[in-house]
């Protein structure tokens, strides 16, 4: 293979160029102690394209930092080539995140190009774009093309949502969501929405939350949603500036150790999830990618779309940091919720 992507990858590495290496051998240690294979790859469920970092947005709590000033935006060579692995593992959900995704002036195509295959596809949208001059016509684009859709909604209460993710995006969230009530989403059609929490503290019950936002947004605003994902936030990226200008850093990834759930470690996303970043390059997940933690082979080259069936080897042990204990942390988080109830 050429094309600018790696040679052909005889064995994945462990962890490099992570956090502080006490941090990486705790969170290893810890998971194989429940389980060994806890630490290693199983089966590829779900392959998630971050198609960059522009966004109409530029939330506190953002991983990968992205802004109206985002450049990086991944291109139609990479599309084509996950395209090509997607036709021959229709099994495979294809996650598609950013970023804002549909910011990529490429997104109507990887979607009429993924059209044929019948795959379960999920965008992550932040509601607020379909309110922006020019994008007004999402929410029938994506009944038209039967995309399932996990909508970022930190809140209900209006406040809380604007400092978090700027003046304004509550009420622009609501007005989308009204609309896409109107379309069927909610119904026929699924609408996940994801609660983040505000500052340093872990999410409560997805069970509870899930039952008080039903409640809330349908007396509030008579808004139907299909499913509540509660997510921890990540000490990485923009949050991790933001804990560190408060002086709460070190408290919080104290927390997230202090509150490891043995349970969570089998079910923790990387072991089902390939993110891939807008040059192609994969990782075990999103955060590695913010944190620059990419599969490499042991010659230390990094792998590519090119190289998905060698990736998603069963027993390949993952990449890990000190961010991990976000996702084993009180009821567990993955990009769907929580992991454990």
């Amino acid at each position: 293979m050429n094309n600018g992507y790696a040679a052909m990858p005889t064995a994945v590495t462990q962890e490099r160029h992570s956090g502080p290496a006490a941090f990486r051998c705790a969170f290893r240690g810890m998971i194989e102690n429940v389980d060994p294979s806890c630490a290693c790859f199983d089966e590829l469920r779900t392959l998630q394209l971050n198609l960059g970092n522009l966004c109409n947005l530029a939330c506190i709590h953002c991983h990968v930092a992205a802004s109206p000033g985002g450049s990086r935006l991944m291109g139609r060579e990479v599309m084509d080539v996950v395209i090509e692995f997607l036709a021959t593992r229709r099994d495979v959900t294809l996650d598609i995140t950013g970023g804002c995704p549909e910011m990529n002036p490429l997104f109507p195509y990887l979607i009429e190009q993924t059209d044929p295959l019948r795959l379960r596809r999920i965008v992550r949208t932040n509601l607020a774009i379909a309110g922006e001059p020019g994008m007004e016509h999402l929410p029938e684009f994506y009944r038209d093309h039967s995309l399932a859709l996990v909508a970022s909604i930190p809140c209900f209460h209006g406040a809380t949502v604007d400092r978090q993710r700027g003046d304004g995006t509550f009420q622009r969230s609501i007005t989308t969501l009204r609309r896409l009530n109107e379309l069927g989403y909610g119904g026929s059609l699924e609408l996940s929405l994801v609660y983040n929490p505000e500052g340093n503290a872990l999410p409560g019950s997805q069970r509870f939350l899930e039952s008080l936002y039903r409640k809330e947004l349908m007396d509030r605003y008579g808004i139907r949603f299909s499913n509540l994902f509660t997510i921890t936030n990540v000490p990485i990226g923009r949050f991790r500036d933001h804990l560190e200008t408060r002086g709460e850093l070190a408290s919080y990834r104290d927390t997230l150790v202090e509150r490891f759930n043995g349970a969570a470690a089998p079910s923790i996303m990387c072991r089902s999830l390939i993110s891939v970043d807008w040059k192609g390059r994969l990782y075990n997940c999103d955060f590695n990618q913010a944190e620059d933690l990419p599969i490499r082979t042991e010659e230390g080259v990094t792998l590519t779309v090119r190289h998905l069936a060698e990736a998603t080897r069963r027993g390949t042990p993952l990449i890990l940091g000190e961010h991990c204990f976000s996702c084993t942390a009180g009821e567990g988080s993955s990009c769907c919720g929580a992991t454990i109830s």
